[in-house]
């Protein structure tokens, strides 16, 4: 009778646990897909960041007025670097949420088999009796 309980408690918080998961899955993979796309626009903004600092020197070294453009060239490399911080940190962020959506996966197909090992996992849905 005790072996029961434990069963259908054990069962209970499988399903619980399960439902959770499933839940948390698409905001994970949606989320992972908006990190994806801000670092490939990251690198895209670093990309002409520097492309507008290279122009900013040469038009610097062309001008036949004395026209101090250093500062500016100052400030583009200072966003640069912010930009590339920024990168960096969503990088982690997502290899964050990669390493999750890993471990939810192989927690779902290990606490399936355990169940369907024990039993007490069947094919009916669980909204029918």
């Amino acid at each position: 009778m005790a072996a029961a309980a434990l069963v259908a408690t054990s069962s209970g918080k499988d399903a619980l646990a399960e439902g959770l998961l499933d839940l948390l899955r698409p905001a994970i993979q949606q989320l992972d897909l908006h990190v994806h796309s801000v670092r490939e626009s990251q690198v895209e903004l670093r990309e002409h960041i520097d492309n507008l600092a290279t122009e900013l020197c040469r038009i610097n070294e062309h001008q036949k007025v004395a026209l101090d453009l250093d500062p500016y060239v100052k400030k583009l490399l200072n966003a640069r670097r912010r930009v590339v911080l920024v990168n960096n940190i969503l990088q982690n962020a997502q290899e964050r949420l990669r390493r999750l959506n890993h471990n939810v996966a192989k927690e779902t197909a290990r606490r399936k088999t355990m169940l369907e090992a024990s039993g007490v996992f069947s094919s009916r849905s669980p909204s029918k009796p």
